[in-house]
């Protein structure tokens, strides 16, 4: 059983991540889970101290727990960046600040550490209002350049053909045939698939609730350290770290917001997507990396989540997931694990950690921390 803890600095409590069931549940491991979450309450998503707290967080955990992978996101760049007013200077101090976070880590862990940029931010040029049609376009707050459309009217379809900021229209077997080898139900795809000009974003029922100031850069690729000669596209990077981790310690190090024009690491540029589609950061890109397979239909962009929303829903805490992925890297992994990051239900979802903790905050509202262990056998 998985478990999930909550912390709101005035208390905690213990709950089944799969039913959301309370439980009481007082192991040596979760004490120790417990009291980590207690000296490392979460400044919030826009405070500068977010990157600070990955680190410390993780390392309190790994001198207590001893994992041999570490997952680790730093994010606190991307939204101060996609939410916040920002000169040049800001974002060179932002970039900087995360370099220092991840360089402070490295050193104090002595991990090998395998980074991750998850693309560029460019500024928001306009906005492309589709909550007009007669049928239903959605996307979530993860996504700007990609909408889907559900039962267009011709007048729609007309509509969206000819708006100047709609790169592309997509149908559903055009986007099927795109990733023909990876899993899909066709029922959860939308019949279109609306693709944003550079710098624009949609605004749908359902999407950013809060005013965008950046949006992701062109990102068909993205950078990684070490200029690793066998990762050439981000379904490679798994096997990368699995083969490090056969002689000695690593860490998978995401640093959102950071594409190949400003990555303050040596680098190689790999393949992020496939011909005109790249992922943003989100949960995609998350789980195509730690599965090492491209993860697009997964929760494809535009899909209804809200119909499988009820009192039966199964993992409450961890937004429109509906399930752990039993391949993710650190699931596979014989060792011991953990994912630490600021970027909320990533880090329990898309890793397979067998510890993780993250921000519990939703829109930037800031609602404490989470930890779900997921394996206690390895304690």
């Amino acid at each position: 059983m998985s478990r999930a803890i909550i912390d709101a600095r005035e208390w905690q409590k213990v709950f089944d991540l799969r039913t959301g069931t309370a439980k009481a549940d007082t192991s040596p491991l979760d004490q120790m889970v417990r009291a980590v979450q207690e000296r490392h309450p979460y400044p919030g998503d826009l405070d500068s101290a977010g990157n600070r707290w990955v680190t410390d967080t993780a390392l309190d955990l790994m001198e207590r727990y001893d994992p041999s992978f570490v997952f680790l996101t730093y994010a606190q760049q991307y939204f101060s960046g996609r939410y916040s007013i920002q000169t040049d200077a800001d974002r060179a101090a932002a970039v900087t600040a995360v370099y220092e976070e991840v360089e402070r880590f490295v050193a104090q862990s002595g991990f090998t550490p395998l980074i991750v940029g998850t693309g560029g931010m460019i500024p928001l040029l306009a906005s492309v209002d589709l909550t007009r049609l007669d049928g239903l376009a959605l996307c979530t707050h993860w996504s700007a350049r990609y909408a889907g459309l559900h039962d267009p009217s011709p007048r729609d379809l007309r509509t969206v053909a000819s708006h100047p900021e709609i790169e592309r229209i997509v149908t559903r077997e055009e986007f099927l045939s795109l990733f023909r080898d990876c899993p899909a139900d066709a029922a959860r795809i939308p019949e279109y698939l609306l693709v944003a000009r550079q710098g624009c974003m949609f605004k749908t029922v359902g999407g950013a609730f809060r005013k965008v100031r950046k949006v992701p850069a062109p990102g068909y690729s993205i950078p990684v350290s070490a200029c690793l000669e066998e990762v050439s596209d981000s379904t490679d990077v798994r096997a990368a770290v699995e083969k490090r981790l056969r002689n000695g310690r690593v860490a998978l190090i995401f640093v959102e917001g950071l594409g190949v024009e400003d990555f303050p690491w040596p680098y190689r540029a790999i393949d992020n997507g496939r011909e005109w589609f790249f992922y943003e950061t989100g949960d995609a890109q998350y789980l195509t990396v730690t599965t090492g397979r491209h993860q697009v239909f997964e929760y494809p962009v535009g899909y209804r989540y809200f119909e499988e929303d009820g009192p039966a829903m199964e993992f409450p805490f961890s937004g429109y997931f509906r399930s752990v992925p039993e391949d993710a890297i650190a699931a596979s992994f014989g060792g011991r694990s953990i994912a630490v990051g600021n970027r909320s239900m990533f880090m329990h979802m898309a890793t397979g950690a067998d510890i993780s903790l993250e921000c519990f905050a939703r829109n930037l509202y800031n609602q404490g921390t989470m930890a779900v262990i997921h394996r206690s056998d390895k304690a």
